[in-house]
This record gives C-alpha cells, structure tokens and sequence, in this order.
C-alpha cells in the first residue's frame, strides 16, 4: 500500500466534501477507513492520518500566502 497515495486521496476527498470535513476534524481515523474503504491497522491509519492533517495545513498556508502576494 502506498500511504502517500492514500493520503492524497483522503485529502482530496476531504477537501471536497463538508461532512467528511467535519468528520474528520472529530473522528479522523474513522473518516480515513471511510474513504479508503476498509480497515487498516491502527500504526498504518494514524501516518495517513497525520499525512492528511499536515497536507491540509501546508495547503492552507500556500493559499494564505497566495493572497498576500496579490495584495501586492
């Protein structure tokens, strides 16, 4: 299993979708086996897990940082 692929995966999904957002910010490990559809042991669920949060913050970051750069 390629777990960089599967957390580009769950971001996307994530990103996209406001519920599976929502679940994620309260239940992430539940949200991951939801998207990737099936049960993973916990040490392989908690990387993509962890994978996921920081791909959102980075992402969330560039954007801010884009729209600096605009401003000027």
């Amino acid at each position: 299993m390629d777990i960089k692929e599967q957390i580009s995966k769950v971001v996307e999904k994530v990103t996209k979708d406001e519920a599976l957002r929502a679940q994620f910010q309260k239940e992430p490990v539940k949200a991951v086996e939801k998207v990737l559809g099936v049960d993973l042991p916990d040490d392989v669920v908690e990387k993509i897990v962890q994978g996921v949060k920081g791909k959102i913050s980075v992402d969330k970051l560039s954007g801010a940082a884009d729209a600096i750069k605009k401003l000027f």
